[in-house]
């Protein structure tokens, strides 16, 4: 199927439409608001941090709600309406590395009431279709900049972690005229127009934007993740959506449970994901940081063998719940990023540098020793014939001294001695 082919979205709004909006930011201070992540609410389920907790190890846990005594998550419920969006609140995580301790994620719930497509499309930055379509998003009572003056920075796409764009999740139920997204029967296979929709929400673009070539859309759309028959998921670089396949029948409908798991869990595991690439990248520059001052090179390697095993214990991981759609969505993020990958080249990488640093040590070892043997021969053979000798003349120990120094000078013009020379300079340069 063509591009030319796929339905458009700009003109169609759901049965129940959810958006959620990521953004890096410079925390200032921590808020006063409620700690925890924002705890929606369905019947007697209240997502609170206890509660998604039970979703996630013990160290996924700790890096997405914080321990007792030291938050890292606050929220702040609101209730705000403006051209067809509606804010509901806003969360703040605590994202620090160690080069970047006030680096944090704002998280933005909104529903909205008008056609999603367009709303993505100018969060993403993209042109509008018509010149007299409204520019919604992040502006007037949504501006960030306001919503967070005086706790945080929004980030800008120059500042170092921060992403191009907001990152947006994206959640759309289809109403029964919206067929080209409706499995054919409970069983049914799905009509190939819903990857496309599916496609078009997560990159924040319609075919006009970004045509996917016909040569490469299945490799494109073969990420996507099959939650359940009434409804998919799929994570891009800068977007990730959610869409259903059967009709939403509206209050008491399981879309209501799926919106719920859309903001809290499955959020929760693409915020991990977040938070191990702005690691990743971290630990990256610490590599191309490594040879800029030689001689702290052992001390340098050193400290970057130290944060890859804090960010193994408390962030690296490909398999964080027995949830297997929160998983599945983690490794999807992962892959976009090439995290996998990038953490095996930074241990190989920082294997390389160790071995480096245990031979440079091994041979300042060994040429210590090396002096200590040149220095040492000449100045024990003098002693010991004196001593033998029975000679206690001052006059006789200052000579075999002399003698001793001047053999120690003409072993060190030898081609063992300026080996054991060069060690030493060597070990000390790269220090």
């Amino acid at each position: 199927m063509t591009g030319d082919e796929a339905p458009l979205l700009d003109d169609i709004t759901g049965a129940r439409q959810e958006l959620t909006v990521v953004l890096p930011a410079r925390l200032h201070r921590a808020p006063g608001w409620p700690e925890g992540p924002f705890p929606f609410e369905l019947g007697s389920r209240r997502t609170d941090a206890p509660t998604r907790s039970t979703y996630f190890t013990p160290a996924s846990a700790r890096a997405l709600y914080g321990a007792p005594g030291r938050p890292r998550r606050w929220h702040l419920p609101l209730d705000i309406k403006h051209d067809g969006l509606r804010l509901l609140g806003m969360e703040l995580l605590r994202a620090a590395t160690a080069r970047d301790p006030e680096h944090a994620l704002v998280v933005l719930h909104f529903t909205v009431e008008r056609p999603l497509l367009p709303v993505l499309r100018s969060l993403a930055g993209r042109r509008p279709s018509m010149d007299d379509e409204p520019v919604p998003g992040l502006t007037g009572p949504f501006d960030p900049t306001a919503l967070l003056a005086g706790i945080a920075d929004v980030r800008d796409s120059a500042t170092p972690f921060a992403i191009a764009r907001p990152y947006t999740i994206a959640f759309l139920t289809p109403t029964e005229q919206h067929t080209l997204t409706l499995r054919n029967g409970p069983e049914g296979e799905l009509p190939a127009t819903a990857d496309r929709w599916l496609w078009q929400l997560a990159s924040r673009s319609n075919p006009a934007d970004f045509p996917l070539a016909p040569e490469t859309a299945a490799e494109e759309l073969k990420g996507a993740v099959r939650i359940s028959a009434d409804w998919s998921a799929l994570v891009l670089r800068q977007g990730a959506a959610f869409l259903g396949h059967r009709p939403d029948t509206g209050e008491g409908d399981f879309f209501e449970f799926g919106a719920l798991h859309s903001r809290t869990v499955y959020l929760d595991a693409l915020l991990l994901g977040s938070l191990q690439r702005d690691h990743i990248d971290e630990l990256t520059d610490e590599l191309s940081d490594v040879f800029t001052s030689p001689r702290r090179l052992a001390r340098r390697v050193a400290t970057l063998e130290r944060s890859i095993a804090l960010f193994r214990s408390g962030y690296w991981r490909q398999h964080l719940t027995a949830h297997g759609p929160a998983n599945e969505l983690l490794l999807a993020f992962q892959h976009q990023h090439r995290l996998p990958a990038r953490f095996a080249e930074i241990l190989a990488e920082a294997a390389d540098y160790s071995r480096l640093v245990q031979t440079q040590e091994s041979q300042q070892i060994s040429g210590a020793l090396g002096v200590l043997t040149i220095l040492g021969l000449p100045l024990g053979t003098a002693l010991g014939i004196l001593q033998v000798l029975d000679d206690h003349s001052l006059s006789h120990l200052l000579v075999g001294l002399g003698v001793s120094v001047a053999a120690t000078a003409a072993a060190l013009t030898t081609r063992y001695g300026r080996l054991v020379l060069s060690s030493l300079r060597g070990g000390e340069r790269r220090r």
